[in-house]
């Protein structure tokens, strides 16, 4: 696949060689509103060959109801500019572009066979092997469908059967966990901990913060949480919050907002009360243990100032 757009390069980036290899996943699909609908069984590659950088999807996408017709191209693959600071996706497949933070990419295109816009990130875990993925598909501003998943990455599934086997049984548990909603630990009180990535707008890391997420639940919707980072980043937020259904609010002190839950990954927002800051961000629960993989934005004024990425392991009480 060539293209007159896409300069020769000499060795891949810093991105491609994080992605190379086959990765396996099962993501679960959901209608608007959240509801799930089935899943999209995805096997994909990026290979970077003769100095250009071609990416393919092969998907399978087994749902029912009215989404079925409009998801079930299969094939897909499309090239990529990925000689400078973003991926320029150059179709025909995906136009569009995505914009690595280290083993975050963060990107925005378009699906001429889904007809549908898309903002889809990758995020890649300490690990290297597990890629914690969501796809936010829009008309317009308007949301038309989510697909999210974990997919995990192998170089011999067809030719050993011990990574046959391991794979067909991570896809198995992705089957039972992938449409299990975002529910916190309602009887339970403990902490979310970690080490982030802190990255700047400018996509240049700016070191790591230890972020804990101390969890006080009320009763079985609602919960006490406060958010201290610490590193590269010194913030700390308290504030009460509510699930009504796959509905979750922010109440104050410090941060007020909403967010929606599509399976167990979270889309929030929050706004500062008396700061001009937000945070938009996604919340994964990436296994039945609650371990989250955590990806904020953090905005000053309406521009985004940083992205804070990484795992946080449940601690209960």
């Amino acid at each position: 696949m060539t293209d007159e757009n896409r300069p020769e390069a000499t060795e891949p980036s810093e991105w491609q060689k994080r992605i190379t290899g086959e990765w396996f996943g099962l993501p679960a699909v959901f209608d608007a509103d959240g509801a799930h609908t089935g899943f999209n069984k995805v096997n994909r590659s990026s290979v970077f060959e003769d100095g250009a950088t071609n990416y393919y999807m092969d998907c399978n996408f087994m749902n029912t109801g009215p989404l079925r017709n409009r998801f079930e191209a299969s094939r897909f693959a499309f090239g990529v500019n990925d000689t400078g600071s973003h991926r320029i996706y150059l179709g025909p497949d995906f136009y569009g572009a995505g914009h690595p933070y280290g083993a975050l990419v963060d990107s925005h295109y378009y699906s001429p066979a889904w007809r549908a816009g898309l903002n889809t990130v990758n995020q890649i875990l300490p690990d290297e092997t597990t890629q914690v993925y969501s796809s936010l598909l829009y008309e317009g501003p308007t949301i038309v469908a989510v697909f999210n998943g974990v997919y995990r990455k192998a170089f011999d599934y067809e030719t050993s059967p011990k990574t046959r086997a391991a794979i067909d049984a991570f896809l198995e548990r992705e089957r039972e966990l992938s449409s299990k909603p975002h529910v916190l630990p309602d009887r339970t009180a403990g902490t979310w901990a970690g080490t982030c990535d802190v990255f700047g707008a400018d996509q240049r890391q700016e070191g790591t913060v230890e972020v804990e997420i101390r969890h006080s639940p009320v009763d079985l919707v609602r919960a006490e949480q406060t958010w201290a980072m610490s590193g590269a980043l010194d913030r700390s937020f308290a504030y009460a919050r509510t699930r009504i259904g796959n509905r979750h609010t922010y109440d104050g002190g410090d941060l007020h907002g909403n967010a929606i839950a599509y399976g167990r990954a979270l889309y929030t927002t929050q706004y500062h009360r008396a700061e001009p800051m937000r945070i938009e961000g996604r919340e994964f629960f990436i296994d039945a243990d609650h371990t989250m993989a955590a990806a904020w934005k953090l905005y000053e004024g309406g521009v985004m100032a940083h992205v804070v990425f990484g795992p946080l392991a449940w601690n209960p009480d």
